[in-house]
């Protein structure tokens, strides 16, 4: 039994190629640009739409806090293999 494994939801995979012109359109801050902003870009416009109804956005939330745990793998999974280089 190998546990451990995530089911990657699609869409929900990090990006390293952002669209840098629309993360600052977006008036995204500084300290939320990472691998997930393209997706972040999307769940502030629905919450803004919905006047953050709670109820309205789950699954924009569910795919960016999604994105967010890929993207915390990924750097563990990094730091694994650089503590094996050194």
């Amino acid at each position: 039994m190998g546990g451990g494994h995530h089911h990657v939801t699609p869409g929900s995979e990090p990006k390293k190629d952002q669209d840098l012109q629309a993360i600052k359109d977006a008036r995204i801050p500084l300290a939320w640009r990472d691998t997930c902003s393209h997706l972040l870009i999307h769940l502030n416009k629905c919450r803004r739409d919905t006047w953050w109804n709670p109820n309205k956005c789950d699954h924009d939330r569910h795919i960016y806090e999604e994105c967010e745990y890929n993207a915390y793998l990924q750097r563990v999974e990094a730091k694994v293999q650089m503590d094996k280089i050194n």
